[in-house]
């Protein structure tokens, strides 16, 4: 029986309409009856959090931006973890737009985000505006996140691209976002995050499991004990995980979780 469990938001327990379903919900209130604990681990920054929080009864944690932040459900605070140094995220951001002429570049610092004029807001940020302060001011701060945009490649077709000018700057990934690819600190995923947060009450992988359906879920579920990819998760992901259930329109996670903490 794991003592803490951890999965992914998007595409892992929120359906494809954006919603959480009430069993999901009740689901993850089994693991703390039972005594264990639970912990959402998301590439999504804190800011957009406030309705996750409260479907979920403003209970728990929730690690955000791919590991680099910490986002208390209870008390709405935020605690910022290992970010880009600004040096690192100049030249990723150049290297990038070097490597891959016309890609956009956004940046999710601690306390909000900023793009330049070439990146195309969608998602979260698509009915927003998105400040775009010149160069100087975007990329001259610690930063949580530093996201590319190019909606001509797929997202493991700019991975691939972006992967090999990247290294040693940045740790680069993707959640399968339109032309997105996503990059934290060196060092910094949804592993070394839950890592940390489960070495707090002394629980190892082999006392984790994780939940996820993206390469940025890869490194959790790679050093997790028990890994379960979603039925619509990526092929990378599915083959690394050791146990393939429902998918996330089919509240996958919360049958297979019903089951475990019965």
């Amino acid at each position: 029986m794991p003592r803490l469990v951890a999965s992914d938001l998007d595409g892992t327990i929120i359906r494809g309409d954006g919603t959480i379903s009430e069993r999901t919900v009740a689901a993850f209130a089994r693991v703390e009856q039972a005594g264990a604990r639970f912990v959402l681990v998301t590439g999504r920054p804190p800011r957009v959090m406030g309705r996750i929080a409260a479907a979920f009864g403003h209970r728990g944690t929730a690690i955000c931006s791919n590991g680099a932040m910490s986002y208390d459900m209870r008390s709405d605070t935020v605690t910022a973890g290992r970010l880009i140094a600004p040096a690192d995220l100049a030249a990723a951001a150049w290297a990038l737009r070097e490597a891959i002429p016309g890609i956009g570049i956004a940046v999710e610092y601690p306390d909000g985000r900023a793009a330049d004029e070439v990146f195309t807001a969608i998602s979260f940020d698509s009915d927003l505006s998105i400040p775009r302060p010149g160069d100087e001011a975007l990329l001259g701060r610690p930063a949580a996140k530093l996201l590319g945009r190019h909606l001509q490649y797929s997202p493991d077709e700019l991975l691939a691209l972006a992967e090999p000018v990247l290294d040693g700057l940045v740790s680069v990934s993707h959640s399968n976002g339109n032309g997105l690819i996503e990059a934290s600190a060196v060092g910094v995923s949804k592993a070394t995050a839950v890592a940390e947060f489960a070495e707090r009450f002394g629980a190892g992988p082999e006392s984790v499991m994780a939940f996820g359906d993206m390469p940025t879920d890869l490194p959790l579920m790679c050093w997790a004990g028990t890994s379960c990819a979603v039925a619509n998760a990526h092929p990378d992901v599915l083959a690394a995980a050791t146990v393939v259930i429902g998918s996330n329109d089919t509240d996958g996670v919360a049958e297979y979780l019903e089951v475990l903490f019965a």
